[in-house]
């Protein structure tokens, strides 16, 4: 199955020339999912050829920088005639404030609805095939990161061991993928006789702006990919604490801590927008498969058996 990240918006606080700031694509199969939508977010869409066909927006924080771009967006959309609901998932402590400035713009008389929810620390919304779960990060305003969890897969089938115990190639085989018994020759084959054990999902971690946390370490344990704010290198720590944003360095120090199996570092400060090499060097003397995520980079991410 299709999981493929697509990076809309990388820079923190403020534009830059080759970087929009904050938002990125999820897609899983025909599922598309934006975490942020930065000033500009449409116009990356369109360079990007991504389609406006977004089912959920997963907002980490009330900063203008991390969802301005939305209501562009929803004018886009509208004149575009979608009529499929819109989810829109911002903290808790937002929703009254989000459904304000939705109702002032005339959004309740588009040709579609949208919906607004507010998601507190250990909150999931339920896709089907995975989930997404909210987790409580360390910003100067109400916060979340965000963790797309894709459901346990069947074990693999063991066709050999089918065929000695005389099932024959069929439906059968599928009946037991599903964890359902079958009887051959009045006898009873559980899938556990044919079926290894179940396979772990893919799991990709985007913490938005933050201080680095614990939480975080325990969200993200075992992830196939962090997307981490790194808005700074380590001789501006002073700043970062101040600004309750990460270093390299410390983003580097989580993704080891959570045994991750790739690092991004985004939310790039202007200052390092010419040239990102401070930053990944940085990291990289902490934990190896380190990237500085970029304006229309994609990571497709694959399962690892």
């Amino acid at each position: 199955m299709l999981l493929k990240v697509i990076f809309l918006g990388t820079s923190g606080t403020v534009p830059a020339p080759n970087r929009n700031p904050s938002a990125i694509l999820i897609q899983f199969e025909g599922i598309k999912l934006l975490f942020d939508c930065g000033e500009g977010t449409q116009r990356q869409m369109m360079i990007a050829k991504t389609g406006f066909k977004i089912d959920s927006v997963f907002i980490t924080h009330l900063h203008t920088d991390h969802f301005i771009g939305i209501f562009g967006l929803i004018e886009t959309m509208s004149l575009n005639e979608r009529t499929e609901k819109l989810r829109v998932f911002v903290p808790r402590e937002n929703v009254d404030f989000m459904k304000t400035l939705f109702r002032m713009f005339g959004y309740h008389n588009l040709n579609y609805p949208i919906e607004v929810y507010g998601l507190k620390d250990g909150d999931e919304v339920d896709f089907g095939k995975f989930k997404v779960t909210a987790f409580k990060t360390d910003h100067i305003v109400p916060s979340l990161g965000y963790a797309l969890i894709e459901r346990d897969r069947p074990g693999k089938f063991d066709r050999a061991k089918a065929e000695a115990l005389g099932i024959p190639p069929g439906p059968l085989y599928s009946k037991l993928v599903r964890g359902e018994a079958i009887e051959i020759n009045g006898r009873i084959i559980t899938p556990d006789m044919v079926v290894g054990p179940k396979r772990r999902g893919r799991k990709i971690v985007y913490t938005g702006d933050t201080r680095p946390t614990e939480r975080t370490v325990e969200v993200a344990r075992d992830a196939d990919l962090l997307i981490h704010d790194a808005s700074f290198t380590s001789d501006l720590q002073d700043w970062a604490i101040q600004t309750k944003h990460s270093t390299a360095k410390e983003a580097a120090e989580i993704a080891k801590k959570a045994n991750v199996r790739q690092l991004v570092l985004t939310h790039i400060s202007a200052r390092y927008s010419k040239d990102a090499t401070p930053l990944l060097k940085e990291a990289k003397e902490i934990f190896e498969n380190v990237v500085v995520a970029e304006d229309f980079m994609s990571i497709e991410v694959k399962y690892r058996d």
